[in-house]
């Protein structure tokens, strides 16, 4: 018999299957093969029954506060269409976008935050392809940042320009 245990800090009321009793002592315990849930053989210690329980870490959804002030669910698919658009007809792999995208949320969820702002993750995003893909950047760029003519991209083009060239030394 096994019991499915939603989330570490649960583990104190796992009651066994045959006699409801709270008292039990893990006798192995093993990671599954991805490491996603632990599979823990545990014995009772009123009737000295075995049974099974997989424990796996409930992840916290992250909320995405937009500019309106409208909250809702974090868009992994989302924010990876922003980048193809933004990466169309450019050297870029889906593979490295999809990277990209899990670097960005591992940023975010490990920050604790439940809540992050969307001009929170248009940075991050920003910073990403700045060293992913130059025009990619600017495309992405225009906008998030709302360009309304020209002069907009020649000074984000600056902007790229400063932070990314390296100094030349002086004669």
């Amino acid at each position: 018999m096994s019991c499915d245990v939603a989330g570490i800090g649960s583990l104190r009321s796992v009651r066994c299957p045959a006699c409801s009793s709270i008292d039990d002592k893990v006798v192995d315990s093993r990671a599954n093969e991805d490491g996603s849930s632990i599979r823990r053989r545990r014995q009772c210690l009123s009737c000295g029954r075995r049974f099974t329980t997989f424990e796996r870490v409930e992840e916290v959804s992250l909320v995405v506060v937009k500019r309106s002030g409208d909250r809702v669910p974090f868009d992994r698919e989302k924010v990876l269409e922003g980048l193809r658009s933004a990466t169309k007809n450019r050297p870029v792999e889906e593979a490295q976008l999809d990277e990209l995208v899990g670097a960005i949320e591992e940023r975010l969820r490990t920050e604790g935050a439940d809540a992050v702002t969307s001009e929170r993750i248009g940075r991050e995003v920003l910073e990403g392809l700045r060293e992913l893909d130059q025009v990619a950047y600017l495309r992405f760029a225009s906008v998030y940042k709302d360009f309304e003519d020209p002069a907009d991209f020649t000074r984000e083009v600056g902007l790229l320009r400063k932070s990314t060239e390296p100094k030349r030394a002086r004669s």
